[in-house]
C-alpha cells in the first residue's frame, strides 16, 4: 500500500509540472544601438573629451536675466510637479512589490453563534458530550476567537523578485523622465528668452522705420507744394507710413504672448520679463561641442529613459512567464478560541493553531495566463522599437543642427553684407529724391527693402542662438 501511495504521488507531481510548461519569451536583438555610428559627420572626427552636453546649464547659458527665469522655472512649473509626482507613484511601486516577498500577518477578533440540527451528525453529538461532567454542550453553540493569521508565499522560482526588479526599472525610467522634462524646460524657456528679445529689436527698428517714413512723408508733401512732385506720392508715403504703424500693434501683441508665455513655463500669472534688448544683436553664440554618437546613450536622458522601460518590459515577460509555474504558500494561524468568553483565558485548552503548506500550479485553462504573457512579450518588442527611435532620432537630430547652425551663420554673415548695403541705399536714394533726381518708387522700395533685410537678420541672430540652444539639449545638456 505505501509503494502505491508514493506511485499515485509521483505521479500527480509530474501531471503538474508537465501541466505548468512555460513558453519562451521572444528573444530580441538591438541592431540599432549596435550599430551606431562612430561619428555624426562622416567627413569629420569628433573628439570623446569635448562634450557640451556634460557642461551644467548654469555654465552653458551666461545671461543672468535667462538663468533667472530656468531658475523661477525649475521651482514652479506644473509640468516638471506633475512628473515629481509620477516617481513618487512608481516609488510606491517598488515598495508594494517588496512587500510580498515578506510574509503578510493580519490579527483579527471574532465572535458568532450556530446551531445545529438535533438530527444530525453534528447534532447528535453536541447533545451527547459533556463539557465538564454533567454539563452539557451549550445549544446554540457560541463561538468566540481572537489571534494571528499569516500567509506568505514563498518564491521559490523569483518570480517575485523580478516583479520587483522590473518595478525598480520603471521607477528609474521616470527619474530619466523627469530629467528630461528639465532637459526640454531650460530648452523652451531660453527658445522663447531669444525669441522676445528678436521682437524687442524689431520693435525697434519698426519705430525707426516710422520716423524714417514720418520725414520722407514730410518732404513729399513740402516737394508737391514746389511742383517736384505729385499727390500720388504723398499718398503713397502715407499708406506706407500707416502699414508700418499697423506692424508695430503686431509686434507689441506677439511681445505680450510672448511674454506670457515664458511666464507660463516659470508657473506664475503675467509680469513683465526683465531683460536686456541693446545687446542682442552683438550676442555671440555657445560654441558646441558634440562628442561622439555612442555618448548619448549616457547623456540623453530620453534615451536612458527608453533603455531602463526596455530592461523593465523585459523583466515583465520574465515573471509572465513564471506565472505557469507551481506556487508554494504557506498560511499559519495562532490565537485563542471557545465557545463562551470566559473559556478564553483557560490554557492550554482555549489555544487553537494551525499551519498549511499549498503546492499549486494551473494545468488546464490556462488562457488567462497565456494572454498576460503573451501581452508582456509584445511590450518587450514594443518598447525595443521605441528605444531604438529614440537612439535614431536623437542622432538625427544632432546631425541636422550641426548642419543648421553652419548654414546659419553663413546666412547671417551674408543678411548682414545686405543690410549695410541697403542702409547705404537708403541714404542715396533720399538724396537724389531731394534732389528730384529720383522718383518716390525708388526710395519706397530701398526703405522696403532695407526694412525686410534688417527683420530678417535679427530673426537669423534669435535662430543662431536658438539652435546652439537646442544642440546643446540635444547632446543631453541642461538636466545636471
Amino acid at each position: 500500500m505505501k509503494i502505491y501511495n508514493k506511485y499515485i504521488t509521483a505521479i500527480a507531481v509530474l501531471l503538474l509540472l508537465a501541466g505548468c510548461k512555460a513558453p519562451m519569451a521572444t528573444v530580441i536583438q538591438d541592431y540599432v544601438k549596435n550599430n551606431i555610428p562612430e561619428n555624426f559627420n562622416q567627413n569629420e572626427q569628433q573628439d570623446s573629451n569635448n562634450n557640451s552636453g556634460t557642461t551644467p546649464w548654469r555654465q552653458f547659458f551666461t545671461d543672468p536675466n535667462l538663468v533667472s527665469l530656468i531658475e523661477t522655472s525649475l521651482k514652479n512649473n506644473q509640468e516638471l510637479m506633475i512628473t515629481l509626482q509620477e516617481i513618487e507613484i512608481a516609488k510606491s511601486g517598488i515598495v508594494a512589490k517588496k512587500g510580498r516577498l515578506s510574509p503578510s500577518v493580519r490579527a483579527g477578533l471574532g465572535a458568532g453563534v450556530s446551531k445545529a440540527g438535533r438530527y444530525t451528525s453534528e447534532g447528535a453529538g453536541d447533545a451527547t458530550t459533556e463539557i465538564e461532567p454533567g454539563k452539557e454542550m451549550p445549544d446554540p453553540l457560541g463561538n468566540f476567537e481572537g489571534g494571528l493569521m499569516a500567509n506568505w508565499e514563498i518564491d521559490i522560482w523569483k518570480k517575485l523578485r523580478t516583479e520587483k526588479d522590473a518595478a525598480v526599472a520603471h521607477y528609474l525610467s521616470t527619474v530619466e523622465g523627469k530629467n528630461f522634462v528639465l532637459s526640454n524646460l531650460i530648452e523652451e524657456v531660453a527658445d522663447n528668452y531669444y525669441e522676445l528679445l528678436a521682437l524687442d529689436n524689431q520693435l525697434d527698428i519698426i519705430q525707426q522705420y516710422i520716423k524714417l517714413q514720418t520725414r520722407a512723408l514730410e518732404i513729399s508733401k513740402i516737394q508737391k507744394q514746389a511742383s517736384a512732385t505729385t499727390e500720388l506720392a504723398v499718398k503713397k508715403f502715407e499708406a506706407e507710413l500707416a502699414k508700418s504703424k499697423a506692424t508695430e500693434y503686431t509686434i507689441r501683441q506677439e511681445i505680450t504672448e510672448k511674454e506670457n508665455q515664458i511666464n507660463a513655463l516659470c508657473g506664475r500669472y503675467p509680469q513683465p520679463i526683465v531683460r536686456t534688448k541693446e545687446s542682442f544683436m552683438s550676442t555671440i553664440p555657445q560654441t558646441v561641442y558634440t562628442g561622439i554618437p555612442s555618448q548619448l546613450l549616457a547623456n540623453r536622458p530620453d534615451i536612458k529613459q527608453a533603455e531602463l522601460e526596455l530592461k523593465s518590459a523585459k523583466l515583465d515577460v520574465e515573471a509572465a512567464r513564471k506565472e505557469f509555474y507551481p506556487t508554494l504558500e504557506i498560511s499559519a494561524a495562532l490565537g485563542l478560541e471557545a465557545f463562551k468568553p470566559s473559556y478564553l483565558v483557560k490554557m492550554p485548552e482555549s489555544i487553537a493553531y494551525n499551519l498549511v503548506g499549498e503546492l499549486a500550479g494551473p494545468l488546464i485553462n490556462k488562457s488567462a495566463i497565456k494572454a498576460n504573457f503573451q501581452t508582456a512579450d509584445a511590450k518587450q518588442i514594443q518598447a525595443l522599437y521605441e528605444y531604438d527611435k529614440t537612439i535614431l532620432n536623437a542622432y538625427l537630430d544632432i546631425s541636422n543642427l550641426m548642419s543648421k547652425v553652419k548654414n546659419i551663420d553663413q546666412y547671417y554673415q551674408l543678411k548682414s553684407q545686405e543690410t549695410q548695403a541697403l542702409d547705404q541705399s537708403i541714404t542715396i536714394a533720399n538724396q537724389l529724391f531731394m534732389n528730384s533726381r529720383a522718383d518716390y518708387l525708388e526710395v519706397l522700395l530701398n526703405q522696403r527693402d532695407a526694412l525686410d533685410a534688417k527683420m530678417e537678420l535679427i530673426e537669423a541672430k534669435q535662430k543662431q542662438l536658438s539652435t546652439v540652444v537646442d544642440i546643446y539639449k540635444s547632446l543631453g545638456g541642461g538636466w545636471k
